[in-house]
């Protein structure tokens, strides 16, 4: 089959497009054929050596796969060739306390599709535990389908399990013109909160208006901080949906409103930033790291999605050869949404 491949840490150069064998599937595994796969900053973490995760080389890249179900394992009973489907990229031991409770995502051995032992959806072929294939949404294209698991489960994991969002509160969503800033938008919409939103265009910001959006701020010109007290009447805001890091995540905390809850899961600007730690305990404030989130968390986003009350939102679609410029886009942060790669 045809595959992007990482046989050793760089830029995005090191991407190469070659034939590799379609992988062999054991009896609780499915087969399915690759028909878009959407990127996230984690592919470029992965590619640029970022410590902490399990590959070998070489590696296949991909964690968002939508497609139709090749081969089903003798023990896979729900799922049949021909079945069109996504999959769940986070994969847990299955037999922990935290599995057993719903919790993978906090499973000692838990990793993410393309990010560990199983090779991602760069290529034609990908295979995958049976139990976390799931039914594509349907009325969606395969390219739609791809743009949802990892941002939208997170997010509803941040905003919903984590944060307790409620209706009348008000949100400042970092950097709304990411794929995992986009679901937060329309997650924090559906909960009846009031969303402030910031990205470094006033493009990206008019369609973060689009999405549910109902103040934005240019951060490129704009001083966040100011612009939120402004936006408040000096309150601040009872949640800050937070994936920055570095002295993004420092201003964050200063314009939280007393007993305000701030939720995490990225650090692309920088994973030391300095905190006052006298903002946090005299206003008594909440801090939340997530990372990734249930099925459970997944499948409710799919219900959502059904109804269409949440969308995925893609910024553009390439040819798997064009892997490279994707996540060149990627790290100039020119995309407002996903980016999807197709075979």
């Amino acid at each position: 089959m045809r595959a992007v491949t990482l046989r050793q840490h760089g830029g995005p150069e090191v991407l190469t497009l070659e034939d590799v064998p379609i992988p062999e599937i054991r009896p609780d595994e499915v087969l399915v054929r690759v028909r878009a796969c959407a990127l996230n900053h984690l592919d470029l973490w992965i590619r640029q050596g970022v410590r902490g995760y399990r590959i070998n080389y070489p590696h296949i890249l991909g964690s968002d796969v939508a497609g139709v179900v090749e081969q089903a394992g003798e023990l896979v009973t729900w799922v049949q060739p021909g079945d069109e489907v996504i999959i769940a990229p986070g994969i847990g031991c299955g037999h922990c306390w935290a599995c057993t409770h719903g919790l993978e995502s906090q499973c000692p051995d838990y990793y993410i599709l393309g990010a560990g032992p199983y090779w991602g959806g760069y290529a034609e072929f990908v295979k995958a535990p049976g139990v976390n294939i799931l039914p594509k949404p349907p009325g969606l294209s395969f390219e739609e389908a791809a743009a949802i698991p990892l941002v939208f489960q997170t997010a509803w994991h941040m905003l919903v399990k984590r944060a307790g969002v409620r209706p009348g509160e008000t949100v400042l969503v970092q950097a709304g013109g990411s794929g995992v800033g986009s679901a937060a938008i329309q997650i924090a919409r559906l909960f009846g909160a009031r969303v402030i939103t910031t990205a470094s265009s006033e493009a990206k910001l008019s369609r973060a208006r689009e999405l549910g959006a109902d103040e934005t701020i240019n951060y490129a010109e704009t001083d966040f901080v100011s612009a939120v007290r402004n936006f408040t009447e000096g309150r601040g805001v009872d949640v800050v949906f937070e994936h920055v890091g570095g002295e993004v995540f420092s201003k964050s905390i200063r314009i939280l409103a007393r007993g305000g809850r701030l939720v995490t899961c990225g650090a692309t600007a920088g994973a030391t930033p300095e905190i006052d730690l006298r903002y946090i305990f005299t206003r008594q404030l909440a801090v939340f790291g997530v990372y990734m989130g249930s099925r459970a968390d997944l499948l409710e986003v799919l219900q959502q999605v059904e109804a269409g009350r949440l969308r995925p939102v893609i910024d553009r679609v390439l040819p798997l050869e064009q892997a490279a410029e994707a996540h060149q886009l990627l790290a100039d942060r020119a995309q407002f949404g996903k980016v999807v790669l197709v075979p």
